[in-house]
């Protein structure tokens, strides 16, 4: 009897601690959240559409350009990279943050899959007054680019994919990252102990995307609390546990494609392996007779954009040029902007 009333003393006395310390871990986490926007406020504009608001930078003026941000980030990696600065010297460049990523809504009651990103985020251009764009795509962002262009070619005037999952392959993060999108648990997670154990993971996490780089400073600009709020954890999380099936998805219909591709990758890139999925996708599409075209970058990884961001502007200089759209001409700073990034300085 006295053996069994110590065991539920210990147990109800690591129940205490357990308690205390998500207590402990909720507090700080949402201290953390709070300094993050407050150190980042929202730097673009909003729009509402199909009842969810979307938080979107735009800059520069001529033909409408779209980029759409990987898994873990939001639109500002865009910025950070160089890209914004680079294209908005002759594009109309919109970088919205995707569903549940930095500044916009993602709604529980939608299971927001590539396509159904797509949708939304075509409403969005429609109401903020884009009829057609070149789309470009980083990571998980391919995906709603890919199920852009199959959903409305006609506005889509071309597709830039960097460094893209397009077809299903066996993920072993998957299972570690999905956790948090589970209802009540993966809330409680989110909350306490996901974006602690997250921030701890955040140099490795950084170098594994840009290995055999080394991490570039600019990408240091990106709070990593801003990407570890619970809703953005939960948004990853999701978007994890959606990436094999919205690839199988996606990969049946590629047949259907029309659009004008051009695809980069980074040679080395072990977040996803080139291999399987850009040089893959470049060979269904000329198989089928389409426009595709692939640049594969050596000593390169997964941040291609950040590696090598006047290639990415020359990705998108041939989609408007194969598409009749007017080009306007670099101004002298940016034409010195793009002979030091084409030189490696």
């Amino acid at each position: 009897m006295s053996s069994s009333i110590t065991s539920d003393k210990r147990w109800r006395n690591r129940a205490i601690v357990a308690g205390i310390g998500l207590a402990a871990s909720y507090l700080f986490v949402r201290s953390k959240t709070a300094q993050a926007e407050r150190d980042n406020p929202p730097q673009g504009k909003f729009v509402e559409v199909d009842g969810v608001r979307l938080h979107y930078l735009e800059r520069g003026s001529g033909p409408a350009l779209v980029l759409l941000h990987g898994n873990g980030v939001y639109a500002n990696d865009f910025e950070y990279s160089g890209l914004v600065d680079k294209l908005s010297e002759r594009y109309r460049v919109i970088a919205f943050d995707r569903p549940g990523f930095g500044y916009s809504e993602r709604p529980r009651t939608t299971l927001w899959t590539p396509d159904a990103q797509a949708r939304l985020l075509h409403h969005a251009m429609q109401e903020i007054g884009v009829d057609s764009a070149i789309v470009l795509g980083h990571s998980w962002g391919t995906m709603v680019a890919l199920a852009m262009g199959l959903q409305v070619p006609d506005a889509v005037r071309g597709l830039v994919l960097l460094s893209g999952y397009y077809y299903p392959t066996l993920r072993l993060d998957v299972p570690a990252a999905a956790p948090p999108a589970i209802p009540l648990i993966g809330d409680l997670m989110r909350h306490t102990i996901t974006p602690l154990f997250s921030r701890l993971l955040w140099p490795l996490t950084s170098k594994h995307m840009f290995t055999p780089m080394p991490v570039a400073e600019r990408f240091r600009q990106l709070s990593p609390w801003m990407a570890l709020r619970p809703k953005q954890v939960r948004a990853s999380a999701a978007d994890a546990a959606l990436m094999v099936p919205g690839a199988m998805s996606l990969s049946k219909r590629i047949e259907q494609l029309r659009v004008p591709v051009q695809i980069l990758a980074g040679a080395q890139d072990k977040v996803v392996f080139p291999s399987h999925e850009s040089e893959r996708l470049h060979e269904e599409l000329q198989e089928r007779e389409a426009s595709s075209e692939l640049h594969l970058m050596p000593g390169v990884g997964h941040m291609v954009h950040y590696a090598h961001p006047g290639q990415v502007v020359k990705a998108v200089d041939a989609i408007a040029a194969h598409v009749g759209e007017p080009i306007g001409l670099r101004s002298p700073r940016s034409e010195a902007l793009a002979r030091a990034s084409e030189s490696g300085v």
